[in-house]
């Protein structure tokens, strides 16, 4: 499956650069009297062979001969990053397993959440509870994912990115297994904390890594397309479990199962990740003051305060509310409002995922490349809008199911080409914390907007799952408009 993907990506190639170095590196010491980092000059990318000097901004001639280059990598002294060609996939073979273990650990991510969708009616069921209480299984998800945005970035500065993911695979193997034991309903909702910490960090690490390839596009794509087939199987496991006599908590012995093999093989990719990975995609994790305490707490705090971070998080906020807030009531719609029976509507999610999983695949790369991924983010976005309002309108399940598809295939390539587009605005140094802080306080929009939809369901009825899902599509029209315009020069 991971030589599959490999060759599935097709990436350009960097213009190579002349002379015996494949690529330029960095030399071993800082230059102590520069204040700020500098960058390789440009003209050196085409200079001949031989010796070369390089005058830096304080007049210091640095030798750029291969030999010398080949011996050396600096550090600038205020932790920032001197321009480098970004990696292609196929630069090193365990970048293949790596993809691979960080699709199958969003994979799992998509069963996990797409699951409770068509759980919710035997939950209610069994627990004898109602739309108000079922739903505060996601507020303590919301609160884990909270919870993770000061603790990455730490996890792996002190850890490592192999450790970092065998701590959050560790974190979900609790939740899983408490929910595996069929436990009473406060052991449910605690469950759901775990879930959300431990996907938080799999989310931020995983987002952080596909945008460090040259075509961040596509391996975002891949990794967010693996969410979406969890999303599309995750209700027909459920519903087949449920109607086949089988309690609903057997749904979460599959989740445990797929989370210990991701344990593996997350530390065996990402083992060395830290020593043949360029420096650009780790360098911001080291500390690089006397306290380095303060200077991660400075680097969230200037992260979370950054404009692009705000507006992302509103956006990803935005959309993950509405993606999981038609995953988890619109089957609860369908029974109350279509007088449908939960085995005969409890696919229609499984639709849902479905044209989210062929939207990443299959429209990712086209929009990104015929529209461009600003343009079609605001396209797919006002194109998912209308086919959930003939959700709303049209009384007929069949053409609802047929719409609610429609509106997945549409929302599918947003979240890849959104990452993409922030990942390219956040400076380098921040781009790990800001990752982190817009994958959690973002993705926390997943737990907030479903929990007030059952709040208002159970007062109104479900048909409020349309107007709050209308209201957050316009607001992720608005915060995506006011995006900055400039992107951040990578290469």
């Amino acid at each position: 499956m991971a030589s599959t993907i490999g060759s599935l990506i097709n990436f350009e190639h960097s213009q190579p650069i002349a002379g015996p170095p494949a690529a330029l590196q960095k030399d071993s010491f800082a230059l102590p009297d520069l204040p700020t980092a500098y960058e390789l000059d440009e003209s050196s990318r085409g200079a001949r062979p031989g010796p070369s000097h390089r005058v830096t901004p304080s007049g210091i001639q640095t030798p750029t001969t291969p030999s010398e280059l080949e011996q050396s990598r600096p550090s600038s002294p205020h932790g920032h990053e001197a321009t480098e060609a970004l990696q292609q996939i196929h630069e090193r073979p365990m970048n293949k397993y790596r993809l691979l273990a960080a699709c199958l650990m969003n994979f799992c991510g998509g069963l996990s959440d797409s699951g409770p969708g068509a759980l919710i009616p035997y939950l209610e069921k069994e627990y004898h509870i109602g739309y108000a209480i079922v739903s505060l299984t996601f507020v303590t998800n919301a609160i884990g994912f909270l919870s993770a945005v000061s603790l990455t970035n730490a996890l792996q500065a002190r850890l490592g990115r192999a450790k970092a993911y065998v701590v959050a695979e560790a974190t979900l193997t609790i939740a899983y297994t408490m929910l595996g034991c069929r436990p009473p309903f406060p052991v449910v909702v605690v469950a759901f904390f775990f879930i959300g910490l431990g996907f938080a960090f799999n989310l931020a690490l995983n987002n952080v890594f596909c945008a460090s390839f040259a075509n961040s596009t596509t391996t975002l794509g891949f990794l967010h397309g693996a969410y979406g087939i969890g999303g599309t199987l995750g209700p027909l496991m459920a519903t087949a479990l449920v109607t086949h006599a089988r309690p609903w908590s057997s749904f979460y012995l599959i989740t445990l199962a797929v989370t210990l093999l991701n344990l593996g093989l997350a530390f065996f990719a990402f083992r060395t990740y830290e020593l043949d990975t360029p420096s650009a995609a780790h360098q911001p994790l080291r500390p690089t003051t006397s306290n380095p305490t303060g200077s991660k707490r400075t680097q969230l705090k200037t992260a979370l305060a950054n404009r692009t971070t705000i507006l992302g998080a509103l956006f990803i906020f935005a959309y993950q509310g509405a993606e999981v807030s038609i995953s988890g009531w619109v089957i609860s719609f369908l029974i109350n409002y279509r007088h449908s029976s939960p085995a005969r509507v409890g696919y229609v999610t499984s639709g849902f995922w479905g044209g989210i999983t062929l939207g990443r695949f299959a429209l990712s790369h086209p929009a990104d490349r015929y529209v461009g991924k600003r343009r079609s983010t605001i396209i797919l976005t006002v194109g998912a809008l209308l086919f959930q309002l003939l959700v709303w309108l049209v009384p007929n399940v069949v053409g609802e199911a047929v719409a609610v598809s429609l509106v997945g295939l549409l929302l599918g390539p947003v979240y890849p080409l959104a990452m993409a587009v922030l990942s390219q605005l956040m400076p380098r140094e921040l781009q790990l914390s800001s990752l982190s802080g817009v994958s959690a306080l973002g993705s926390s929009g997943g737990a907030v907007a479903p929990f007030f939809t059952g709040l208002l369901a159970q007062q109104v009825g479900t048909w409020v799952l349309h107007p709050i899902c209308v209201g957050l599509f316009v607001g992720m029209v608005g915060c995506w408009v006011c995006l900055p315009k400039q992107v951040k020069r990578r290469e």
